[in-house]
């Protein structure tokens, strides 16, 4: 099945800022298209505001004013929903309601024709329950864009549990054909990205709401060490607080209140406050004239340990014994067979975040994940009151030497990067072994459409799956709510890569 020749004409319901933009998309593409608003004038007003938007890509020598010309010749503004009888596709993009979806489509469903492929961009409700209200719900598609459209690449075809395959695959390499990179998934919450995302939130609040450390800490050890584009913090500011949380109640309601999807207290308490990010004036941060954002906490500077023994194998933070001996900090490696970690002159250890505390062992440290321990710019530390204060400022110092700026937070079991990947990677084999979509797919929506700097497979590879099991088994135990539970797909694959490498 071939993507809809460029001659058919293509209608799109509802003209907010995402009905235009995929309007814009199908447009610039070569389609004719068609504007339709139950709100009188809306669409004339919509197909102005793309106007303008197709005058400034001719600015920036993005668009020719031929190309222009011709595209605002095709768009044509609706006054009713039977002016879209001949189209080929129609993209509903309405109110997030399901009965005001299931009753369009109701109403399309008696004016177009029978090839029509009837698609709904809905983020939260599920495409099956939309399709349900149809007399044939094989031709109908989840197509859902990421705002702004017309700029971000990633758009998830989803199939819903009537969808016919012939459907799915016209709806994928049409969006292909319109430039985009599409991702197939099943009708599942939240689809791939506003499932396999909410951790990134969810352990960012945690960590907050246990008192492990500040926003502006917590963001800081996202971006310049996880390598992540923005924090969990700035980013729900950015989205708006109420829209955030949103997503992350249907997603939790429709996975029947699934603790591993459990909303934040915190982040309910900003909601009820008016609190909704930028768009309030205040969020996590005050963004009010004058207000000053706050800054990471940054330990002052130690000086650097004279050595330190490697005891065992460190995995994904092996880079660090090059970088200390670059440092001018000597290196002893010793073969351990029931450690990983670095002693240092006091007798004190720095472990990787294992998903244990410190307050357990004596004059223990733990440092975070990295994506890149040479590019990281910050890493954090973890220590409980009891730990010597000689063994911190010597764990301050090793990494400071290292030419990394130090975070020192409270004892908190998988750190903030650590934990978060290891339960994004968790979702991730878990979507995969109920059949949501592929691991490729997965990843490529991860990285588009929240701009992660790793898909979850690709730092499962890099970290190990029996390394994000055992943290988030260890984490479970420290707090048996069932959240960190790892799933019986990441057992298998830490149980098959145990194997592989010939762990009894």
């Amino acid at each position: 099945m071939t993507a809809l020749d460029l001659s058919s004409p293509v209608a799109v319901v509802g003209t907010g800022t995402m009905g235009q933009g995929i309007a814009q998309v199908a447009l610039v593409a070569g389609h004719p298209v068609r504007l339709y608003d139950a709100v009188p004038g809306r669409a004339r007003d919509a197909a102005d505001a793309i106007g303008a938007r197709l005058d400034r890509l001719v600015e920036k020598d993005r668009l020719t004013a031929a190309d222009r010309d011709a595209a605002r010749a095709r768009l044509t503004p609706a006054g009713s929903l039977a002016e879209l009888a001949d189209c080929a596709l129609v993209v509903e993009a309405v109110l997030e309601r399901l009965d005001v979806k299931q009753e369009l489509f109701r109403e399309l469903e008696d004016i177009v024709s029978e090839d029509c492929l009837l698609a709904t961009n809905t983020s939260s409700l599920s495409v099956t329950a939309i399709g349900g209200a149809l007399r044939h719900p094989g031709r109908f598609v989840g197509l859902h864009f990421f705002n702004p459209a017309p700029l971000l690449p990633l758009v998830e075809v989803v199939s819903g549990f009537a969808t016919d395959v012939t459907s799915a695959t016209r709806a994928y390499e049409t969006a292909r054909a319109w430039g985009k990179t599409p991702v197939a998934c099943a009708d599942t919450p939240g689809f791939i990205v506003n499932r396999i995302a909410r951790p990134f939130y969810a352990e960012a609040f945690a960590v907050y709401e246990s008192q492990g450390a500040d926003p502006a800490t917590i963001d800081a050890v996202l971006r310049e060490c996880g390598g992540f584009r923005m924090g969990a913090f700035e980013l729900t500011d950015l989205i708006g607080q109420d829209v955030n949380e949103s997503v992350t109640h249907s997603v939790w309601q429709s996975f029947f209140q699934d603790v591993r999807f459990t909303p934040s207290l915190a982040q309910r308490r900003l909601v009820e406050s008016g609190r909704l990010g930028r768009k309030s004036g205040q969020g996590w941060y005050d963004y009010r004239d004058g207000a000053e954002r706050p800054e990471p906490h940054t330990a002052e500077k130690r000086p650097a340990p004279s050595y330190v023994v490697a005891e065992g194998d460190l995995g994904p933070a092996g880079e660090l014994l090059a970088m200390a001996r670059e440092a001018g900090i000597q290196v002893r490696e010793e073969d351990e067979d029931n450690g990983t970690r670095l002693v240092l002159p006091s007798g004190g250890q720095l472990v990787l975040a294992d998903g244990q505390t410190s307050v357990e062992f004596r004059d223990v440290v733990y440092f975070d994940l990295a994506l890149d321990y040479r590019r990281a710019t910050r890493i954090a530390l973890s220590a409980c009151q009891d730990t010597s204060s000689q063994v911190l400022a010597e764990a301050i110092g090793f990494f400071q030497a290292l030419g990394k700026d130090v975070s020192v937070i409270g004892d908190v079991p998988g750190m903030i990067v650590a934990r978060t990947v290891a339960r994004i990677v968790d979702l991730a084999h878990d979507a995969v072994a109920k059949g949501v979509a592929t691991e490729e797919d997965i990843d490529t929506a991860m990285r588009l459409g929240v701009n992660y700097p790793l898909g979850p497979f690709e730092w499962s590879r890099r970290v190990g799956a029996t390394r994000v099991h055992d943290l988030l088994e260890e984490l479970s135990l420290r707090e048996p709510s069932g959240r960190y539970a790892p799933s019986l797909a990441l057992y298998r694959h830490a149980h098959a890569a145990d194997s592989r490498e010939g762990t009894p």
